[in-house]
């Protein structure tokens, strides 16, 4: 897939003012080194200009520039595809589906599949990589009522975060995943899927977290509360603050059901924060490499 280029509003509205000129570009993204057919391979075709379908010349296989994407089978224009990619990403806020519905001209229900489908492209991304090097792990808790005295005893949604950093500290990369509950089985399954085996993780004292160590880690933990701690995990606790004001500000009354895919936009965002301008060209990539997905 070609490199995304940075796209300002004026570049995208001259870029992009009809459906031809979305689909030349998906082509040219697609099909960098020039057309083949995902099923022989071969380079020559025709093009049926009624159905926007590429025909290979040899076994007669019909393709289209969004087949195999997130984008397949879709009935919305490319147009609203792309209109609807640059506004997600260029609102550090995030756009409801209610907001997105408003300004393409769709109902709720067809910007709410629309938004979904974008966040899976983002979810798809980012689970191509691992944290790795020094990883700051702990645990929040999103929406809902809390219970008692003790975060960890709440009825909220819980949530494992991992938070790699530079050596000085400063953030790199984050996941955040949904789990049923703080247990070692949930943390370790976290750390199986978003940490590279060999990392250094720093967390609290949790019970949870002692024995990372075990699955090929390195694990230094500290009690928090202590007064001489008050940097410690700073940037994880600050980066969960965010993503709170994040959910909470923007998605009003979510509840635990979706709060995974908008957990997934906001990790997006956050990893790719020193590329915004080029942010349209690499989300719409990411929807090209990401495979359909069924929204109910």
């Amino acid at each position: 897939m070609a490199k995304a280029v940075e796209m300002s509003l004026i570049k995208f509205q001259k870029e992009f003012r009809t459906e031809e000129d979305c689909a030349s570009y998906l082509s040219a993204q697609k099909w960098k080194d020039g057309f083949q057919c995902p099923r022989c391979k071969h380079e020559k075709y025709y093009f049926i200009q009624k159905r926007r379908l590429y025909e290979c010349q040899q076994c007669a296989h019909q393709t289209s520039v969004t087949a195999g994407t997130i984008m397949h089978k879709s009935k919305l224009p490319l147009l609203t595809w792309f209109w609807a990619i640059y506004l997600v990403v260029h609102d550090k806020r995030g756009r409801s589906a209610l907001a997105l519905s408003d300004v393409l001209e769709i109902n709720y229900r067809t910007a709410l599949r629309l938004l979904r489908k974008i966040r899976e492209a983002m979810r798809a991304q980012d689970a191509n990589y691992q944290l790795s090097g020094l990883v700051e792990m702990d645990d929040a808790y999103f929406g809902g009522r809390k219970s008692g005295t003790d975060g960890r005893g709440t009825g909220k949604t819980k949530v494992a975060i991992a938070l790699s950093t530079d050596e000085e500290g400063r953030p790199r990369h984050l996941r955040m995943k949904v789990i049923e509950k703080v247990s070692i089985q949930e943390i370790h399954r976290v750390a199986e899927e978003c940490i590279a085996k060999g990392s250094t993780i720093h967390s609290d004292g949790h019970p949870s977290y002692k024995q990372l160590n075990t699955m090929g880690f390195h694990h230094i933990s500290k009690n928090y509360y202590q007064e001489d701690n008050e940097e410690f995990l700073k940037w994880l606790h600050t980066v969960i603050s965010n993503a709170k004001a994040f959910v909470e500000g923007t998605y009003h009354g979510l509840g635990s059901t979706y709060l995974q895919t908008y957990l997934d936009e906001f990790c997006y965002r956050f990893n790719r924060r020193f590329f915004v301008k080029e942010l349209f060209g690499r989300l719409l990539n990411a929807c090209l490499v990401s495979a359909p997905f069924a929204v109910s």
